[in-house]
């Protein structure tokens, strides 16, 4: 009799169990949910596929129509004209890219962080009506600061010079904003011990919240070098001669209105897709870590 009454059913005891999930089921919504990856994937890597494919093409493959997927003879001939031409200097190109990218993501990242850091951090007035403005200035499209930003270089005597497309974006209004997302994000506490061990603001700021912010430093820079990496018109407008050009503005100018070499415009798409996968690849880490900790989405 005691043996019925403790087997009793637990719905009679006011207590139910939880459904139980099909195994079924759920080993169908992740099979779906790879497939939806997958496709995902090719949907994104398959322009990318298709440039490197049409580099090792020939010319009339290039141009044909409709376009191939692999090439019949593959080729190294693009790449043999691009970087073999005297009239288009690829290498001066990738290299005057490079030095321009890399000091701009300098600048951009000492500037915004010594912005930023206050605006965070300490108390003055009219803190709020700065950090607006600045922000404000992000609505403005920047076609329209080509004219100003140009006189003021002539001004500077920096036409056809690096110095011309590395200067002047080098106060960057959304790496303030992201940078003082992710500062007031770090516990005010380090700060507070560092001051009592006799630490003044500018040691504070190079040796305790420099260090700890590397995530979100990495992740600026990234964002800069890429900004001006891509860049296309403004280089256009500042830099006339040949030797001068970066990769983007140069590579224009192996296609004419009745002319375009397809081969010679994908291979050099390839070759200025390298430094982009490369500086992603090693950065991945510290660009997930600092768009998560800043509060950035999409």
């Amino acid at each position: 009799m005691s043996s019925l009454t403790q087997e009793a059913p637990t719905a009679e005891r006011g207590v139910t169990s939880p459904p139980r999930r099909r195994p079924g089921r759920r080993r169908t919504r992740t099979v779906l949910r790879y497939v939806l990856l997958v496709a995902l994937a090719l949907v994104f890597v398959s322009p990318l596929v298709f440039m490197l494919v049409t580099s090792f093409k020939s010319r009339v493959e290039a141009a044909g129509v409709p376009p191939t997927w692999m090439p019949a003879h593959p080729t190294m001939q693009a790449y043999e004209s691009i970087l073999g031409a005297g009239g288009t200097p690829v290498l001066r190109w990738f290299t005057n890219s490079m030095v321009a990218a890399a000091a701009n993501s300098a600048l951009v990242v000492v500037t915004a962080a010594m912005a930023a850091y206050p605006l965070a951090r300490m108390r003055f007035r009219g803190r709020g009506v700065v950090f607006g403005l600045i922000v404000a200035t992000l609505f403005v499209p920047p076609v329209i600061l080509i004219i100003p930003n140009y006189l003021i270089v002539g001004d500077l005597k920096w036409l056809d010079t690096l110095a011309a497309v590395v200067v002047p974006t080098a106060a960057s209004a959304f790496g303030v904003f992201f940078l003082r997302q992710f500062f007031l994000s770090l516990p005010a506490e380090l700060e507070e011990a560092a001051r009592l061990d006799g630490a003044n603001l500018f040691q504070i700021f190079t040796r305790v919240v420099l260090p700890l912010s590397k995530p979100a430093l990495v992740t600026l820079a990234v964002l800069a070098f890429l900004t001006n990496w891509n860049d296309f018109l403004w280089p256009v407008y500042v830099l006339f001669s040949p030797e001068s050009q970066t990769l983007p503005a140069g590579l224009s100018t192996l296609q004419s209105a009745n002319n375009v070499r397809y081969d010679l415009l994908m291979a050099g798409a390839v070759i200025a897709s390298l430094p982009v996968l490369v500086l992603y690849c090693f950065a991945q880490r510290f660009i997930i870590e600092g768009v998560s900790r800043s509060g950035l989405k999409g």
